[in-house]
């Protein structure tokens, strides 16, 4: 079928609405009717050209949508169902999924943006192959994504959120949940209030953690910290940052969440935490970027440094225990949602990215 999609044909250039053509749904593959996907920062590298990436590509991978057709293969969903999608879509058989850690699958061809059997998703007009970010290219009117990439969740979701839990949401929410494993009464900073940092500010809250300091250089990202949950404000460019979080924490929070993936940050993290205290790197940074620490202070003070993909998910799992939370009102989702914007203002919504303008940035693809 033919759809239109928004292609990046060249770093650092505007996409371009274009005509494609999107392979039948075959197999155990599904096709989704896009009808929300955040714009994510992770896109923006790949748009930057920070990130390196088989180009023409159609990028976006905080999606969700209605499954309007599904392969001989498929079991879990039917057309009609309400799905967000996965941008790690696990394989289901290496040893790492095996354990149950598809966070860290290796036989995923998701990060090669292609189909489960080397196919791209998407050609152009002349059929040259164009590739899917992450194998979803959720900026587009539909996609066709591996069965494990579609995670049913109720229809009473709105889009919008569902598309958040896509990613951001189940990226922070799952750091403070799963790889920190944050108990109640425990100390927390978050270091960057963009839309992953907002979504662990709400998982922080969930948690029952206390104090929670929120760090960023805008004061109102800040202010809207506070309404997620944060105790305390400081700002990143606070020359006594460390020396303000250890008076609030009694010498050093439990747990240092950096939601950036800026190196300077990166290797302030272990200061911001006490003896045995977790610095969680969330952010992801540019490809390339080294961080450095003073080892003595991490193995004489016990501190961990732990990494976070995907929030240490798994999806079919952890999607729809957080849109029951939502559903409930214990996740107010809501307050994370900024501009909803058409499709055709893509890279409008890139530029708020890059200015740090606002709240997350939502794209209603049924307009």
């Amino acid at each position: 079928m033919t759809i239109h999609g928004r292609v990046l044909t060249a770093a650092g250039a505007p996409t371009v609405e274009t005509p494609l053509e999107l392979v039948e749904p075959d197999g155990d593959l599904v096709r989704v009717r896009l009808t929300a996907s955040g714009v994510c920062h992770s896109d923006l590298h790949v748009a930057n050209g920070e990130w390196s990436a088989p180009l023409p590509m159609v990028l976006g991978h905080e999606g969700a949508g209605v499954v309007e057709a599904v392969g001989p293969q498929v079991r879990t969903l039917r057309p009609g169902d309400h799905v967000a999608l996965s941008w790690y879509a696990q394989c289901g058989h290496c040893r790492r999924c095996r354990s149950g850690r598809a966070w860290l699958c290796t036989g995923t061809r998701a990060t090669s943006h292609e189909l489960p059997d080397g196919r791209t998703s998407l050609r152009d007009a002349h059929g040259a192959p164009v590739h899917a970010f992450l194998g979803l290219g959720t900026f587009a009117e539909a996609a066709v994504v591996p069965e494990a990439a579609a995670v049913a969740v109720p229809d009473d979701v709105p889009a919008r959120i569902a598309a958040l839990i896509g990613c951001a949401v189940t990226t922070g929410v799952g750091a403070v949940l799963n790889t920190a494993q944050v108990r109640a009464g425990d100390s927390a900073v978050v270091v960057g209030c963009g839309g992953v940092g907002q979504s662990i500010l709400l998982g922080l809250a969930l948690a029952g953690a206390h104090p929670i300091i929120a760090v960023d250089l805008s004061d109102d990202r800040l202010a809207h910290a506070r309404a997620l949950g944060a105790t305390h404000v400081l700002r990143g460019d606070d020359p006594d940052l460390v020396a303000h979080v250890a008076a609030i924490t009694d010498d050093g929070a439990d747990h240092a969440f950096e939601a950036i993936g800026r190196p300077e940050t990166i290797e302030q993290l272990p200061s911001l935490v006490g003896r045995g205290g977790n610095a969680v790197l969330v952010g992801m940074p540019a490809e390339g970027v080294r961080a450095s620490f003073d080892p003595f202070d991490l193995a004489d003070a016990g501190k961990r440094v732990l990494g976070c993909n995907y929030g240490s998910s798994v999806p079919a799992v952890d999607f729809p225990r957080i849109a029951g939370l939502y559903r409930s009102g214990r996740l107010p989702l809501d307050a994370l949602v900024g501009a909803v914007r058409p499709l055709a203002e893509l890279d409008a919504a890139f530029g708020d990215l890059r200015d740090a303008v606002g709240l997350r940035t939502v794209l209603d693809l049924t307009k």
